[in-house]
């Protein structure tokens, strides 16, 4: 498939300034995609940028990546109110996690760069920047934006000058990157299109050039609802700590069958001939849930790497099949102590809860243990004990602790 053809396949198409999709196929150009440090992980609302971003590089673009040092001193504005301002030392902390992953989601190229706009906008002076920048938007222009109606409407929260002035900001990164890296297309999702689109507005006025915006739609949970983010308590995360590889596994494990197509075009790096197979393979035993398992495999895979994949792989075998949980060997002991949270063997299971942290306090892991919702090594307990041999505790569905 040519490039356009791919995107619109993979449904990464919602709004864009070219004038077809088709005039991306004419050649390689330089693109950058950018976010900024408001975390230390990113989550799998970015995951389906920068699977956008995998495939422009795939057919020749050459990618630049931008974490805001910047314009995650101030904060992209929310919908209904001021975003938190981080710490300096936590902003360049979270920068550093952002770029190692987004290399890593991407396959990018060896000595891809990763840029951060505070190193230009270091050196910035504000009467410069009013002049040059500020004189080349107009107030009416800036107030008709959706966000800044609502935040100041009736019943508004307000917004602060500094939340007001990041599509500024932001327009201004655009043209920078033009200017010295000669980059004329900027990708992104589609609710940062507007702050985009100031970066076309000042090309244009200040270059006398034609630069474009090409967004993705925002990818919605097919559960819930709702958009994939931090804001919307639904993130899942792409650093381990914060969800763990077998959480993340499980995540793209439990979707459903409505959702496997979609999913497989957004998040993973498989051609329509390979889907067409893998559904086919699917639709004629649903029970198995094989396009699920594929699905899990392929997205750890990219996310986590090919080791962590297979341990997810194996501890889900481990787990949901009729495995004598009681007489593991050496290594699926390992396994289970590196992927869950561990206690002592010699403990009592109100104290191996509360420790590993499947209760918040022993009077909590009473209450567990006396609800039925406790069970070890596969097997439902309704009593407090002394664990003394390898133990797993298993708490409702699908959270569990090693008693070691």
């Amino acid at each position: 498939m040519k490039l356009s053809e791919e995107l619109a396949w993979r449904g990464f198409i919602a709004e864009h300034t070219l004038e077809q999709p088709s005039d991306l196929d004419k050649g390689p150009r330089n693109f950058y995609w950018g976010t900024d440090p408001s975390a230390d992980s990113l989550h799998i609302g970015h995951l389906a940028a920068l699977m956008m971003c995998a495939c422009f590089v795939r057919h020749g673009y050459t990618p630049f990546y931008l974490v805001g040092g910047a314009t995650g001193q101030i904060g992209d504005p929310k919908e209904n109110e001021e975003r938190d301002l981080k710490s300096l030392e936590e902003i360049e902390h979270n920068k550093q996690k952002l770029a190692e992953q987004i290399i890593r989601v991407t396959h990018s190229p060896a000595g891809t760069k990763v840029l951060d706009n505070n190193d230009w906008f270091n050196d910035i002076k504000f009467l410069p920047f009013l002049r040059e920048i500020g004189k080349t938007f107009s107030m009416t222009q800036l107030l008709d934006r959706q966000f800044v109606q609502h935040r100041i409407g009736e019943g508004g929260s307000g917004i602060s000058y500094a939340e007001f002035s990041y599509t500024l900001i932001q327009g201004y990164d655009f043209l920078h990157l033009f200017r010295t890296h000669h980059i004329d297309l900027q990708l992104c999702g589609a609710d940062q299109y507007g702050n985009c689109a100031s970066g076309i507005h000042l090309i244009k006025r200040l270059e006398n050039a034609k630069a474009d915006v090409y967004s993705c739609p925002l990818i919605i949970d097919k559960v819930t609802g709702r958009k994939f983010g931090k804001s919307e308590g639904n993130a899942v995360w792409l650093d381990a700590e914060k969800t763990s590889v077998f959480d993340f596994y499980q995540f793209w494990l439990n979707q459903s069958d409505d959702a496997l197509a979609d999913y497989f075009k957004y998040f993973t790096f498989i051609t329509p001939e390979e889907l067409e197979q893998i559904l086919a393979t699917h639709r004629a035993n649903p029970s198995a849930r094989s396009g699920q398992k594929q699905l899990a495999s392929a997205v750890t895979r990219i996310v986590h790497g090919e080791s962590s994949a297979s341990e997810a792989e194996r501890l889900t075998d481990l787990l949901f099949s009729d495995h004598d949980l009681a007489n593991l060997d050496a290594a699926d002991q390992q396994l289970l102590a590196k992927h869950f949270p561990t206690a002592s063997v010699g403990t009592s299971l109100v104290d191996a809860l509360a420790t590993t942290g499947l209760a918040s306090s022993k009077g909590e892991a009473r209450k567990l243990i006396a609800g039925n919702a406790i069970s070890l090594n596969g097997a439902k307990t309704t009593t407090d004990q002394t664990i003394s041999t390898p133990t797993l505790i298993k708490k409702g569905k699908n959270k569990f602790a090693f008693v070691h």
